[in-house]
């Protein structure tokens, strides 16, 4: 049976060759008519490709990643092949976004998915004073910081691994809860919670000391609180060679020396 493939590229000219390429070789459909979407080109750019179906802006599809970018962490190694054989062997990983509600200053609330991190991060050179509350109770009344995150266990090996957080791996069912350069508690190293913890951050004088919210790469200033939880109503599902899948590498990821 043939796979329906749909493409989606980003604009840097490695990836508009290969998309050409895989163009020249298959017929090509709509997302909403196809089986997989084939994103080509870095990290940041599946990122973005896999909000627009979080956001109703793109049809849901399994994702294969062909890297055509720079780290590629979370895509496949771009060769020459059948396509199609790779994409009928892949190992689906499924992964849940941060569901983010950040309340603003000005009585705006706004929601926003996550796949890798939602990050609390002071705008000012002041330093954030920040409550936390875990599962409805306080966890600390006021870490002085330059920042705080909760992260996925795909998110772990990005923004929070440079921060001092540990690697979850896929299958802990887990979250990172994550200091960004903390004064306050002193050496406080963060907390590892389930996953179907609510994590609730309230900024201590936000008119002072602002904070603003970020989901992944969407930024919300001057916030007064932000809650943040799983959603597991909303699976993505992404596409790897067998030989080197996602759960296999966040896991190698605690050997890495470079």
């Amino acid at each position: 049976m043939t796979v329906k493939l749909a493409l989606a590229a980003s604009r840097k000219a490695p990836a508009q060759e290969t998309r050409a390429e895989i163009e020249a070789a298959y017929d090509i459909v709509p997302p909403e008519e196809a089986d997989v979407v084939v994103a080509i080109g870095g990290d940041g750019f599946l990122l973005r490709t896999l909000h627009l179906m979080l956001e109703g802006e793109m049809a849901t599809r399994p994702v294969f990643g062909l890297n055509r970018g720079t780290v590629g962490f979370l895509m496949n190694e771009w060769r020459d092949g059948d396509l199609e054989t790779r994409i009928a062997a892949a190992k689906p990983i499924e992964i849940a976004p941060l569901a983010m509600k950040a309340h603003t200053m000005e009585g705006e609330t706004v929601e926003r998915a996550a796949i890798n991190e939602v990050s609390l991060l002071r705008e000012t050179g002041r330093t954030a004073k920040i409550g936390i509350e875990v599962a409805g109770r306080p966890a600390i009344d006021e870490l002085v910081c330059d920042g705080v995150m909760v992260a996925t266990p795909a998110g772990s090996t990005a923004y929070n691994l440079s921060a001092g957080g540990p690697i979850l791996p896929l299958s802990a069912n887990m979250l990172a809860l994550t200091p960004i350069s903390p004064f306050r508690p002193r050496r406080w190293p963060g907390a590892i919670l389930p996953e179907d913890t609510e994590v609730r951050f309230t900024v201590h004088a936000p008119d002072d000391r602002r904070v603003s919210a970020v989901a992944d790469h969407y930024e919300v200033r001057d916030v007064t609180r932000v809650d943040v939880t799983l959603d597991r109503k909303r699976q993505l599902t992404l596409l790897f060679d067998p030989d080197h899948a996602l759960d296999e590498r966040i896991a190698l990821e605690q050997f890495a020396t470079s």
